[in-house]
């Protein structure tokens, strides 16, 4: 394992400022300059990037209301039982998930459907068929914020309309996303939906206001040209597509339908600021909804000519980041910038630099921009990111990839990762602080931020978990490091000196195998410790890379996470210092473990019924979350949702989900 340094090198780091257009006939000309210089032979720059209107997935475990330092817990009405919510990683801020529950109810979407199930009964109360009420998205991607009695439902809308960026002669399709406010009073309807161009990134909701953003590219139809065109002439061609394109090309454009009325728009001009380099290629764009309202109205939308893909948020501030690993891509493909403004004099290396905006959201309305940074590398999420009084920290990978290490190009840096400093105090987010030189020839694959400590995990052959020093933002320090086999992917906090990790066995070598959990002891941070470690060969966890998959409920030390069982056994590495088993049953399910000072235990694998002759599916549906009401264990997969006693793990309760062809029991 490589130690930390402090290297004492020129870090190109440091404000970002936004500046609005001189008019709409100014924000054009100047968008037609910007993406004339960025296009390249097969279009704009990162278009490859795009999710195409797919909402993400988003992270989930619960806490009970007494601990959130160990995950945010819901707040529930005082006759509610305590409940696990979504694992959010900043309590009071909450994310998108697959499931959502105030302690009566469950809400979920299955097949297409919004399902609602009541806790104490064990049974369907309501039922909204989405794609049968002329919305038009069944099957896709969906997650769910509940205020109250209203539900949003964020995903994808397909495609929208004609005209997109794109390479051919026929118009390209423009893929959006689609918000539903339902009602869950009563019989669940849709009371007002949204649909706006562009992919849908994350949100975040406070109370009832949610801030949903949004990256579009332009609608730019590029000419296909003769194999034996060359890039030159390709690029020409491509820029007079760009010169001769409208301003309502970069904007885009929304539809709202409520009360039987639909209204039409497009993000102002006027809503639009741009940083002082941009390709023209990308707008992200933050909407604001108000879910105490009966209609979700215009959204409000204020806009950077910029790129994001990662959305972390606090009580009073909202960040997009963007890690522009796209500038990195072969010179083959979609997307290769020609030069101009996508390549800025002064930045790291091409897909090196991770671009950080600030909105403050203390103020109803529309997020008002605050200020901006730059630091070197890549994110890996949003656990990358911390605000802590005033400061912003940030953890980065920069360098070729970890995988690439043993015979890089010539030309390419070894990779190692730091965390970077921000005072987020002012107009601007200038570098406080940093240290460098993490895990070299390795990539982060794990961080956590806990008041003045980060931890962070690297890893390439060994797993290195650093403990960080971040109490003097001036002056942050790695203050020791435990070199492991294996690696942790997610990091989520027992208690304050205890931190469990799921990740993936491995050998010395590096070669991974199953299922790994350990648990650290932090409470010295010159002298971590790994504590315990628990291991299932042939098997992988969603929590691995969902945080919203992994549940712990402090109350009784238990953790639950799926588990899926890949029957791929020999020869699969094991820890040292772990223990190597199988799960007792031969099929998916939920890993029960109880973890505390005296280690980990198995306390439970739980499995819902077979729904293989009633489905058509081989199999089990894999259980996909699991959350905690009272005393009842549910956990939900797209067949169902199964009861589960808490103490005993014996099936309380079967509710299917429509479209499962299962039947209910209870």
């Amino acid at each position: 394992m490589q130690r930390a340094v402090h290297q004492d090198v020129a870090i190109r780091s440091g404000p970002v400022r936004l500046t609005s257009f001189h008019g709409c006939g100014g924000e054009l000309a100047a968008l037609r300059k910007a993406a004339e210089a960025s296009v390249g032979p097969y279009g704009l720059p990162g278009l490859t990037s795009s999710v195409n209107g797919t909402a993400y997935p988003a992270a989930a475990t619960g806490a009970p209301q007494a601990a959130a330092e160990a995950g945010a817990a819901a707040a529930a009405p005082a006759a509610a039982p305590a409940y696990s919510g979504t694992n959010n990683y900043v309590a009071g801020v909450d994310e998108p998930d697959l499931v959502k529950t105030d302690g009566r109810r469950i809400v979920t979407i299955a097949n297409g459907v919004l399902e609602v199930i009541d806790a104490a009964s064990r049974t369907v109360t309501g039922r909204l068929e989405l794609n049968a009420a002329g919305e038009g998205i069944a099957y896709q991607p969906a997650n769910l914020l509940l205020s109250g009695d209203h539900a949003l439902v964020l995903t994808s809308a397909g495609p929208v309309a004609e005209g997109a960026t794109g390479s051919g002669d026929s118009a390209q399709p423009v893929y959006g996303s689609r918000l539903l406010l339902v009602d869950l009073a009563g019989r669940p309807s849709v009371m007002s939906s949204y649909t706006i161009e562009g992919s849908l990134i994350d949100a975040r909701q406070i109370g009832p206001a949610v801030r949903v953003v949004i990256s579009s590219q332009p609608h730019l139809n590029f000419p296909a040209q003769p194999e034996s065109t060359s890039n030159a002439q390709r690029v020409a061609a491509n820029q007079a597509v760009v010169s001769h394109a409208g301003l309502d090309a970069w904007l885009p454009q929304y539809e709202e339908t409520s009360g039987g009325a639909t209204s039409t728009g497009h993000i102002a001009c006027s809503a639009v600021s741009r940083p002082a380099t941009y390709s023209g290629a990308n707008l992200l764009t933050v909407l604001t909804f108000d879910l105490t309202l009966d209609a979700l109205g215009s959204g409000d939308g204020v806009s950077i000519v910029a790129d994001g893909n990662t959305v972390y948020g606090t009580d009073t501030s909202l960040y997009v980041a963007g890690d522009e690993r796209w500038l990195a891509e072969a010179d083959a493909g979609p997307g290769m910038p020609a030069g101009g403004a996508a390549s800025t004099p002064g930045r790291a290396a091409a897909g090196q630099q991770t671009d950080i905006y600030r909105f403050d959201i203390t103020s109803p309305g529309p997020p008002r921009f605050a200020a901006g940074g730059s630091v070197p590398g890549y994110l890996i999420d949003q656990y990358a990111l911390s605000e802590w009084r005033g400061y912003l920290r940030i953890a980065t990978t920069t360098g070729t990839s970890w995988a690439l290490a043993d015979r890089p190009p010539a030309d390419a840096q070894a990779s190692s990762s730091a965390v970077y400093v921000m005072s987020t105090r002012g107009p601007v987010m200038r570098l406080a602080g940093h240290v460098a030189g993490l895990g070299l020839t390795e990539r982060i694959y794990s961080v956590r931020f806990m008041g003045p400590v980060g931890y962070v995990v690297t890893f390439r052959q060994t797993d290195p978990l650093y403990t960080v020093d971040l109490s003097d933002p001036a002056r942050p320090r790695v203050r020791g490091s435990v070199a492991l086999t294996g690696y942790s992917a997610y990091l989520h906090p027992a208690s304050g000196t205890r931190l469990i990790g799921i990740g993936r066995q491995a050998d010395a070598m590096g070669h991974v195998g199953g299922t790994q959990v350990s648990l650290f002891d932090v409470s010295d941070l010159a002298a971590p410790i790994r504590m315990a470690t628990f291991a299932l060969t042939a098997t992988i966890s969603s929590a691995e890379f969902d945080p919203h998959a992994f549940l712990y409920w402090p109350a009784t030390h238990l953790m639950v996470v799926p588990l899926q069982v890949t029957g791929i056994a020999a020869g699969a590495p094991v820890p040292p210092d772990g223990v190597a088993q199988a799960p007792d049953a031969p099929q998916s399910g939920a890993l029960v473990l109880r973890i505390d000072d005296s280690g980990i235990t198995e306390t439970g694998f739980i499995t819902q019924p077979d729904t293989a002759n009633t489905t058509g599916y081989p199999g089990f549906s894999p259980i996909e979350r699991s959350l905690i009401i009272g005393q009842t264990l549910w956990t939900i997969s797209a067949a169902g949702a199964m009861a589960t006693d808490l103490t005993t793990f014996r099936q309380q309760g079967w509710v299917h989900f429509a479209g499962s062809g299962s039947t209910a029991t209870r």
